[in-house]
C-alpha cells in the first residue's frame, strides 16, 4: 500500500494522545493542501481518555464514554488498524499488519511521526508480568472492575475462611497517579457494592496500596501527598511506603522484608517503558525512549519527528530535565510538531517546543481530591470537583461529555452497578465442554490456513 506518486505521505505511528492530536492538528493546517496526505497507524480505532480509566474500572462511567472513534476525530485523515512489525528508517519503509489478515501492508512515507506509547514496566519483578493486572488499557480498566466484582462474588459463596481472605485482598502497586486513582476508585466500587452479598461485611475487605517512595503522589508535593495518605486511611486503605515488591504467585505477594499477603488480585501501576519495537530502531535513544530535540525532530534523521510517552523531548521551562508522560504534554507537543512538519515541507525553520505544566490533580475516592493549579493548592471535595470539571471539558466530543456528564449526575443518586461484563464468545452445545477454557482465556485454537507473505 503505497502513496500516491503525486501526494507526499506524513505517517503517523500511534493513535494515543500523541498521534491522535498531531494528526487533527495537521489535518486543520493542510485542508487546502491537496498534494499531502496524511496517515495513521493505531492498535484500537479509538483514543482512549486515559485520565478517566479509572473511572471505567470504578464503575462511574462506561466503557464507550471514554473513547472518541478515530474515524469521527480524524474525518480527512487516513486511518489503519493494525500492528507495527517494522520501521525501517533508511528504506523510509513501515509494515503493518492487521488483525486476522494474512497479508502485511507496506507503507512508504515523506515524514515520519513516532507516537508509539508505552506499555507497563514490571521492572523484572518474579511472577508480576504473568499475574498481575494492569491500568493501561480500556480491556485492563474493565477486567479490574470484572475481577474487583468477581472477588465479591465469588468470596460471598466460600464457607472457607483463608480461602474468601485471599479473594477479598486486592493489592495495587505504585502510588503514583495511577495507583492512587485505581485504589480509590476499586476501594469505592468494592466497599459500596458490599451491601448487596449477605455474607460479607467491610471488615473481611483488605485494600492494599504499596510503593517503594516515601510518600504517595509525590508530584503534588508533601503536603498534598500527606493529605492524600491520611484520607486514604481513612477509607480503609492499608498504605506500605518505602516498600518493595519481591514476587507474585498468583496467590501471594512478597514484599522486600519478606511479608507475605495473600491475595488472588494485584494491580500494578508501577511503572512504564516504551514499547518494545522502540528498541528496535537505529536512532538516539535514551533510558528506552528516543531522543528528539526541542523541535521533536529525531537526531541524525531528516523528516522523522517523536514525541508523547516513547520519546524523550526536553523540558525548556525545566532545563536539564526531559517533558513529563502526561496528557497535557502530549496534546500541546503534538500542535507544536504539526506546525514544525508544515513549516519544514514549506522551507520555513520549526519552533521549539516549550510548555509549563499548567496544574495536576488526581481523584482519591468519593468526592475527594487532591489538585495543584498555577502553584495553588486544593484538596477535598473542591478539587474533585474541580477534576470532574477540567477533564469533562478535555474529553473529546461533545456527544462524549453529555454522556459523561448525565452518568455522573445519576451516580449521585444511584448506587454503583456491579454487572460484570465479561466478553466471551457464544457457545453451541458441543462448545460448552470447552466452557472452562475459555473462561481461562485457553479457548482451543481455531483450525484456518496460515500463509507467509514475503
Amino acid at each position: 500500500m503505497d502513496a500516491s506518486p503525486t501526494k507526499k505521505r506524513i505517517l503517523i505511528l500511534g493513535g494515543g494522545f500523541a498521534g491522535a492530536y498531531t494528526a487533527l492538528a495537521l489535518q486543520k493546517k493542510l485542508s487546502r493542501t491537496p498534494d499531502v496526505e496524511v496517515m495513521l497507524v493505531s492498535q484500537e480505532n479509538f483514543v482512549l481518555f486515559t485520565p478517566m480509566l479509572h473511572e471505567v474500572a470504578g464503575s462511574d462511567a462506561a466503557a464507550t464514554d471514554v473513547v472518541q472513534p478515530l474515524r469521527k476525530m480524524l474525518r480527512h485523515t487516513g486511518v489503519l488498524i493494525g500492528d507495527i512489525e517494522s520501521i525501517d528508517l533508511d528504506k523510509k519503509q513501515v509494515r503493518v499488519r492487521q488483525i486476522d489478515l494474512v497479508h502485511h501492508r507496506d507503507l512508504t512515507y515523506d515524514q515520519l511521526v513516532l507516537a508509539l506509547g508505552s506499555v507497563s514496566n514490571f521492572y523484572h519483578t518474579p511472577g508480576i508480568e504473568e499475574h498481575a493486572l494492569t491500568m493501561k488499557t480500556l480491556g485492563d480498566a474493565l477486567v479490574v472492575r470484572n475481577r474487583a466484582i468477581d472477588a465479591l462474588e465469588l468470596a460471598d459463596g466460600e464457607p472457607d475462611e483463608n480461602l474468601r481472605k485471599g479473594m477479598m485482598t486486592v493489592v495495587v502497586v505504585g502510588a503514583g497517579f495511577a495507583g492512587v486513582e485505581t485504589v480509590g476508585a476499586v476501594n469505592d466500587l468494592m466497599r459500596e457494592s458490599l451491601k448487596f452479598y449477605n455474607n460479607l461485611n467491610e471488615d473481611m475487605l483488605r485494600i492494599v496500596l504499596i510503593d517503594v517512595g516515601q510518600m504517595i503522589l509525590p508530584e503534588l508535593g508533601e503536603s498534598l501527598g500527606h493529605y492524600a495518605e491520611k484520607e486514604l486511611r481513612k477509607r480503609g486503605i492499608e498504605i506500605h511506603l518505602k516498600t518493595a515488591v519481591k514476587g507474585y504467585d498468583g496467590k501471594e505477594v512478597v514484599l522486600g522484608d519478606g511479608t507475605k499477603i495473600a491475595s488472588n488480585m494485584i494491580i500494578w501501576t508501577a511503572g512504564i517503558t516504551p514499547v518494545p519495537i522502540v528498541s528496535t530502531l537505529p536512532c538516539a535513544q535514551e533510558r528506552g525512549h528516543i531522543v528528539a530535540n526541542e523541535f521533536l525532530q529525531v537526531k541524525d534523521r531528516p523528516g522523522v519527528w517523536a514525541l508523547g510517552d516513547c520519546a524523550q523531548v526536553p523540558d525548556l521551562t525545566n532545563p536539564g530535565k526531559c517533558c513529563p508522560p502526561t496528557a497535557q504534554h502530549a496534546t500541546r507537543q503534538a500542535t507544536t510538531l504539526a506546525r514544525n512538519i508544515v513549516a519544514t515541507m514549506r522551507g520555513e525553520a520549526p519552533k521549539p517546543f516549550k510548555f509549563k505544566t499548567l496544574g495536576l490533580l488526581a481523584t482519591i475516592g468519593r468526592r475527594t481530591g487532591v489538585a495543584e493549579i498555577m502553584g495553588f493548592h486544593f484538596s477535598g471535595i473542591i478539587a474533585w470537583w474541580m477534576w470532574r470539571a477540567i477533564y469533562l471539558s478535555k474529553l473529546p466530543g461533545l456527544q462524549k461529555k453529555i454522556r459523561v456528564a448525565l452518568d455522573w449526575t445519576l451516580d449521585l443518586v444511584f448506587s454503583k452497578d456491579i454487572v460484570q461484563v465479561r466478553i466471551l464468545p457464544s457457545l453451541s452445545v458441543a462448545g460448552i465442554a470447552d466452557r472452562p477454557a475459555i473462561l481461562a482465556g485457553k479457548a482451543p485454537p481455531v483450525a484456518g490456513k496460515t500463509e507467509k507473505i514475503a
